[in-house]
């Protein structure tokens, strides 16, 4: 819209001009003021040029916003990231410690409970064993081998196997529930991922909606290219609404000043000028200055006027009143792009921040964890390595306990079936020692007989005719042989029974006594009298024994 304001030097030359009456080729006074009114209507467009610095100022406060939001979120994230790794890895290295430790310990057992599982079937079998009764004394109750065997070091190891057990129990139950706290904590942290996730994926939803820009199509990715563009626009549309303002500001100041020149119309131009909108008198940026021009010209005194320039003046007017009107409809499209491209910002703002949030959310989460209770995990998965490896090395030494008492009973099983054999040996000893005995007592017994029939008939025959003094032994009978019995004593590096059984014996010397009943009890040594039954199951379980170890 031109400006139909004359140079103030041409009005001051020609003195100061009284209001004119129109012309019938000049508009009317109701048609001017129909004009002022209008343009004063157009002025309360001054309230979309108000909201257009707001609106400005408020979106480069969101871009502030965001920018810092931006490189907060980002920041986090990263740091998020590796913490995350490194929370992982912990918690991968604690598990591999559970499962190394529960393995190991399960196969310890296994081998602990075969190891006694040996044992005790041992210790069963010296129940069953039932010691023969010539073994012992016959007024005695009947023993098995077990009557001879002190359990007390089975009892003792097994207490102390059972302590080191609990012992190991209770810190892998400690482990576990340590372990569940923290897959607690893990899944806590996860959820609010899921949050964080949910926030990014529905804040590039947002985004992407209100904005042709594909960078922001990754849920994780929220970027500000889009804004600073936006604020630019914004920025130019408030521009050009100023302008725009500014031109209505100039038409109204016309149409006061041609109503003001025209006959009658001072006092319709103060009329209607009286009330104007308050928005006119608002200050902000851009719109001080036009508030001033306006309440300039409404107080300011009627400038003299030529008729030309009166002329000109009111041709302009006549001009511009209908384009008064597209201004504002302007005005008004450009305010609501403002708003649109405004929501816009602050939807792409208020997405960010819900990331933030979401991304604060989990931070909290691995602040409280690794200042409070992660050294807890850690320290409980030390203290349980400690605990396994001392108590493994007690399973180590228990397990070799075990091996050893069943070797001493199994060994004592198989001394007892050899003692049963050494028995049996002994006495085919003793039965071929007998016969030798019972040959040589029949041989030696002829010699006799023989010699004193021999020494008979000598003296018989030869002894009348030799003088008695010629041999002393000539008339002696034959020497007799005697066996002597005598206890075998001990072996060397064995330790006595009794002290009597130390001295060696003497039986009956007479040939009669020394061949007495083989049954009956002698004073060196006592063979018991095994049946065939007993010798035979103890050849047949040491074979068995041998077989197995094979």
């Amino acid at each position: 819209m031109a400006s139909s304001h004359s140079s103030t030097a041409s009005i001051a030359a020609q003195g100061v001009s009284e209001p004119r009456e129109p012309t019938n080729a000049m508009p009317q006074l109701d048609a001017l003021i129909s004009h002022l009114l209008a343009a004063k209507r157009s002025l309360s467009s001054i309230s979309h040029v108000w909201r257009a610095n707001e609106i400005v100022t408020a979106a480069r406060s969101a871009l502030e916003e965001s920018v810092v939001v931006s490189s907060r979120t980002s920041f986090l994230r990263r740091g998020l990231n590796n913490q995350l790794r490194l929370l992982s890895n912990v918690r991968s290295e604690v598990e591999e410690i559970s499962s190394r430790g529960r393995e190991e310990f399960s196969e310890a057992l296994q081998t602990l409970d075969a190891a006694d599982a040996r044992l005790r079937t041992t210790l069963d079998l010296l129940r069953e064993t039932i010691v023969h009764a010539s073994f012992r004394p016959k007024d005695e109750q009947v023993k098995s081998l077990h009557d001879f065997v002190d359990e007390r070091g089975v009892a003792e190891l097994h207490a102390s196997l059972k302590s080191s057990i609990d012992r190991t129990n209770t810190a892998r139950a400690d482990l576990e529930t340590s372990n569940r706290e923290f897959d607690d904590e893990l899944d806590s942290i996860r959820q609010a991922l899921r949050h964080y996730r949910s926030a990014a994926k529905m804040a590039s939803s947002r985004i992407s909606a209100s904005s042709s820009s594909s960078s922001a199509s990754e849920p994780d990715l929220i970027t500000l290219f889009t804004v600073p563009g936006m604020l630019q626009s914004l920025e130019i549309h408030a521009q050009e609404m100023a302008d725009l303002l500014s031109s209505l500001v100039r038409h109204f100041d016309l149409c006061v000043t041609a109503v003001k020149h025209t006959e009658g119309g001072g006092a319709a131009a103060v009329s209607i000028t009286g009330d104007m909108p308050a928005e006119v008198g608002a200050s902000g940026e851009g719109l001080a200055n036009i508030g001033e021009e306006i309440n300039a010209n409404l107080n300011a005194p009627l400038d003299p006027m030529t008729d030309q320039e009166y002329e000109e003046m009111i041709n302009v007017l006549v001009k511009d009143a209908p384009e008064a009107e597209d201004v504002v409809v302007e005005i008004q499209d450009r305010i609501a792009d403002m708003e649109s491209i405004f929501e816009h910002v602050t939807i792409q703002r208020d997405a960010l921040l819900s990331v933030s949030d979401a991304t604060l959310e989990v931070h909290r989460h691995l602040s409280a964890l690794a200042s409070t209770r992660l050294p807890r995990y850690i320290s409980q998965a030390h203290n349980f390595t400690q605990v396994w490896s001392e108590e493994n090395d007690r399973f180590s030494t228990g397990l070799t306990e075990l091996s050893d008492l069943h070797s001493l009973y199994d060994g004592f099983l198989n001394a007892y079936d050899s003692l049963i054999l050494e028995v049996a040996r002994r006495g085919q000893v003793r039965h071929r020692v007998e016969k030798v005995l019972r040959d040589t007592r029949h041989k030696l017994t002829q010699l006799y007989e023989d010699d004193v029939a021999a020494r008979e008939t000598f003296r018989v025959e030869q002894g009348d005719f030799l003088p008695s003094d010629i041999w002393p032994g000539i008339g002696r009978a034959p020497m007799h042989v005697e066996f002597q019995r005598l206890s075998g004593g001990h072996l060397e590096g064995a330790l006595p029974e009794t002290e009597d059984q130390d001295q060696p014996s003497k039986v009956e010397t007479a040939p009669e006594a020394a061949f007495a009943a083989e049954n009956e009890a002698e004073h060196g040594e006592t063979i018991p009298n095994l049946p065939k039954e007993v010798v035979e199951h103890a050849y047949a379980r040491l074979k068995a024994r041998t077989r197995e170890f094979v």
